[in-house]
This record gives structure tokens, sequence and C-alpha cells, in this order.
């Protein structure tokens, strides 16, 4: 009871604080349905909190993170220009190790409570290392395949299935380098799924030994991969949105993602042609939460804290999770929430391209974060001179 009551206190406290303000979030530009999503999120923290939500729209993650790094190193530790920042796994990792987002926040929302993080761990653990209270769950995703029927009826359902899918069908299918992030999400499934690999070696700090056991095997795979890839695996594509367009011209057959309602969303905007399904690999699918930093010098905390904690109310997580509007899964947990929460979950007719109900057979966490670098980095050593 007291801590409702102080959850209560805090709201009051926040509502009836301050003029209206203005915080920069930066966050990926890349998607049209996040980019929407941000508007109307916009249009609701203005008329309920006086706060207006700057999207400030990235094409990588990382330039937001140099700009904070820039401005602690010319000692501008009050006035930062980052107000919020999306972030997880590698970039988060770099903001807590440089002592860039501010602490022992994250607790205090009333929100939060609704994600609990006593039961879900996940909540509080960014690809193996704790937040600590320096950023917010926001949205869970998982990776997801789709394939066309009208040039298959039967995708393959593992990795091994996958290799001969490409030397029954060469240049049907790619994946995006792997300084996208797509790309290196695809070297970290096979790194979880194909076997002779030690997969517990994935969640502890990389080192030299532990390397060598996971890419021995892994570039084994690669190399018969590759020359049944579209352009031979001579060319392969920087960024994860040019195999929707390279699907759409019938060059290939077979694609992923990790946004699963990312494909049913295209269909309807006709970047996707109607014969498009979705599924998942049985073998596993590479899933994390994705979370909401606050730079240690924004000049603007309490504000950004109102941001996040409206983000976490059922409203805005139900409004993300629809199809029509972005579909990443929210991160508050179903059984805790009252009728009136719960309502918000409304349920909707699903879309013929959409991934099944449940379609995921088994969720892989995200590697630690260390190891992001370490497949990238060897990755371009072995086939990068090719390229």
């Amino acid at each position: 009871m007291i801590s409702r009551i102080s959850a209560l206190l805090l709201i009051i406290g926040w509502a009836s604080s301050g003029h209206a303000q203005t915080i920069n979030f930066h966050a990926w530009g890349g998607s049209p349905q996040v980019n929407q999503y941000l508007r109307w999120v916009n249009t609701q923290t203005e008329a309920e909190l006086g706060i207006t939500v700057n999207h400030v729209k990235l094409a990588d993650t990382s330039d937001a993170v140099s700009r904070v790094l820039a401005e602690k190193a010319a000692g501008n530790h009050n006035r930062g220009s980052v107000d919020l920042i999306w972030i997880n796994g590698e970039n988060f990792a770099a903001m807590k190790r440089h002592r860039l987002l501010h602490r022992d926040w994250v607790s205090s929302l009333p929100n939060f409570a609704l994600t609990n993080p006593e039961k879900h761990k996940n909540m509080a653990m960014d690809f193996g290392i704790p937040t600590d209270g320096q950023e917010a769950p926001w949205g869970k995703a998982a990776m997801v395949f789709y394939y066309n029927t009208r040039y298959l009826q039967s995708p393959p359902e593992n990795a091994e299935a996958l290799l001969s899918f490409g030397q029954q069908y060469p240049g049907r299918f790619a994946y995006p380098l792997p300084t996208d992030y797509l790309g290196i999400s695809f070297l970290k499934y096979l790194a979880l799924t194909l076997p002779g690999i030690p997969r517990e070696r994935l969640y502890e700090e990389v080192d030299a030994a532990s390397l060598r056991k996971v890419i021995s095997p892994l570039f084994v795979y690669l190399d018969k991969l590759h020359p049944t890839l579209w352009q031979e695996g001579r060319f392969f594509a920087r960024q994860a949105s040019r195999l929707q367009r390279l699907f759409d011209d019938n060059e290939l057959f077979l694609s992923f993602s990790f946004t699963a309602a990312e494909i049913p969303a295209a269909v309807s905007r006709f970047d996707l042609p109607e014969s498009t399904r979705t599924y998942a690999m049985q073998d596993g699918s590479l899933s994390n939460v994705h979370f909401i930093g606050i730079p240690y010098n924004s000049g603007h905390k309490e504000a950004a804290m109102e941001v996040v904690n409206f983000l976490l109310s059922p409203r805005a997580q139900a409004r993300k999770k629809k199809n029509d509007v972005w579909g990443d899964d929210t991160v508050l947990d179903a059984s805790i929430l009252n009728d009136t929460q719960r309502s918000h979950f409304s349920s909707h007719s699903p879309h013929p391209s959409a991934l099944p109900v449940n379609g995921h057979h088994r969720l892989l966490a995200e590697p630690h974060a260390s190891w992001t670098d370490a497949l990238r980095e060897a990755w371009f050593e072995r086939y990068g001179e090719h390229l």
C-alpha cells in the first residue's frame, strides 16, 4: 500500500511540475512504423504532460552515443543535447562503461512495476549485462523468417535445412553485412544453433579461446553457405531494408527480420507480395529486450522520466503492440494487470502474412555484448577482402 501511495504521489508531482518542456529523443529513424508511433507519443505527451517529444532520427544509434561522449569530453555535464536514447546491446555496454547514463531512476517509475521485474529478470539484463537502473525496458523482439508461397511451400526449419535450401535454390537467400544489426544477428543465431559450438561460452565475456571454439564451426558452415547466396556471396546488402526490396522483386524466395509485425505491415503497404508468409525456425529464434536510457548530462531528466513512464503505460504499450501500428511486443506482464489495464490489449483478426500466435518455438537470449564486435571483426577478417 505504501509503495502505491508513493507511486501516486510521484505521478501527481510529475503532473504538476514545471512548465512545458521539449525533450530530444534520439532513436533509429529507419522504420515508418516506429516514426509514426513516436509522432503519436508526442501528441499524447503534449496533451497530458505538457512535454514535446522531438524524435531525432538516427541512422545508427552509435551516433548518439558518440555525441554524449563528445559532450562529456568537452565538459558539458548538465546541458546535453540528448535527453532520451533508444539503446541495447553494445551501445548500452559502451555507455555504461564510459559512465554516460543517468543512474538508479528506473525503479522509481510507477509503470515499471507492471513489467514484474522480480519474475522477469530480462527486464534488467541487456545482452548479459545488468542494467543497474540505467535504462528502462521498452519492448521485445525475436527473429522471424518469411517466404514467398508462390515459389516455396516448405521453408527450411533450422540452420542445416537453410544450407540445403541454398543449395537447392541458389541465389534466393541473402543476409546483410554484419555491420548491420540484422546481419550480426544472423551470425549470432547460427552460433547459438549450429552443432559443435559451446553455446554456454556465448553468455560469458569473449576471450580468444572461446572465440576460436565458436568461429571454427561457424566458418565451416558459412564457407558452404556463401556460394549459394544472392550474388554468390560476393556482394552483401549494407542494410536490412535492401532484403525486402530484393524479396519484393522476386530475387529472394526467403528472407528474415527481427520485427515480426513489419512483414504483414509491408504486405498491407504493397511493399511485399500477398503470397508472403512468416514463420520461426524450430531450432530457435534470437530474441532480446530493447531499452530507453537517459544520458547523465540531460538537462531534462524529470521530463524524460515522465515520458518513459508514459511509454510503459498499458495504453502506450498496447498501441505499440498492434500490427498496424508497430507490432512491437509489450514488456508488461499481463498476469498482473487489472481488468482496465488489460482491456487495452484487445485482440484483432490476424493478417494472413503474420506470424501465427505462439509461432516462436524456442527463444534464444542474446549473447554477451562483447561477442558482437568479436564476431563482426572475425567475419570481416575472413570474408572482407573478397567484398
